[in-house]
């Protein structure tokens, strides 16, 4: 007997598009190319910031998905803006609001890739992080350059818990 919205099981369209994801793996290659040298008129090189951050592009499951020229061009213009901005030292921070919105379309945060149907699947040998950057400053290190008063806290800091209202 058929009825309305009948579908024999494994055809058509799903019940339920949130069970929809396109499942993105690395398949460990380098996507992209380099950042173009010679690109700004007074000489200046690429901030170190945004090469850090065109490397992880390149080297994200997501630059699997960035297959064609136009997608690299387009996030190579992302890039000058990444540039702009951080050479300017936050004088330029409006420009994050269009990077913000442009690497939302590859899938640049959670919230992005949920938007996008989009699961990144990571090996278990997958590197997080570079510890070896010299731009990232260790908590530990910090910690040892605090100083401490002989025999208790700074001045002003007290080891009693606060008030409970």
């Amino acid at each position: 007997m058929t009825g309305r919205n009948h579908r024999a099981p494994g055809s058509g369209r799903p019940r339920d598009l949130r069970e929809l994801r396109d499942v993105v793996r690395s398949d460990g290659k380098v996507g992209g190319f380099d950042l173009p040298e010679g690109v700004f008129a007074n000489g200046e090189d690429w901030h170190p910031a945004t090469r850090r951050w065109w490397d992880s592009w390149r080297r994200s499951p997501q630059g699997v998905k960035m297959m064609t020229a136009p997608d690299w061009d387009y996030l190579l213009d992302t890039a000058l803006l990444h540039h702009q901005m951080w050479q300017s030292g936050g004088k330029n921070s409006e420009r994050a609001a269009e990077i913000r919105m442009r690497v939302a379309a590859f899938g640049a945060t959670p919230a992005d890739r949920a938007r996008l149907r989009m699961e990144i699947e990571v090996p278990e040998d997958f590197p997080v992080g570079d510890r070896g950057s010299d731009n990232v400053a260790s908590l530990d290190a910090r910690r040892r350059r605090i100083p401490t008063a002989p025999g208790g806290p700074l001045p002003g800091k007290t080891t009693e818990a606060p008030p409970p209202f």
